[in-house]
């Protein structure tokens, strides 16, 4: 299982997540945006290209949990300051 982080969770970010998400050696454990999550699960939710995303999508205690797996999400403005081997990045 290779697990990855995404930086930006535009348009190719949402793409890459989605991709990701049909794959069994694929697990998204983190997100770095500057946009709040609230807008972060809208946006994956509701595509105007791809349509709305199949699985689930929500928010609790300020991760975005899909499909039930809750995903840590960060607001660091600098790459250099992401911690993604404190969530097991490969």
């Amino acid at each position: 299982m290779i697990k990855v982080g995404i930086n930006g969770f535009g348009r190719i970010g949402r793409l890459v997540f989605r991709a990701a998400q049909t794959r069994n050696d694929i697990e998204i454990v983190g997100i770095n945006d500057l946009i709040n999550v609230e807008y972060m699960a809208y946006m994956l939710k509701y595509d105007t290209i791809h349509g709305r995303f199949s699985g689930t999508v929500e928010v609790k205690d300020g991760k975005l949990v899909v499909n039930g797996k809750s995903i840590r999400v960060t607001a660091e403005k600098s790459p250099a300051d992401l911690k993604w081997g404190a969530i097991g990045a490969d």
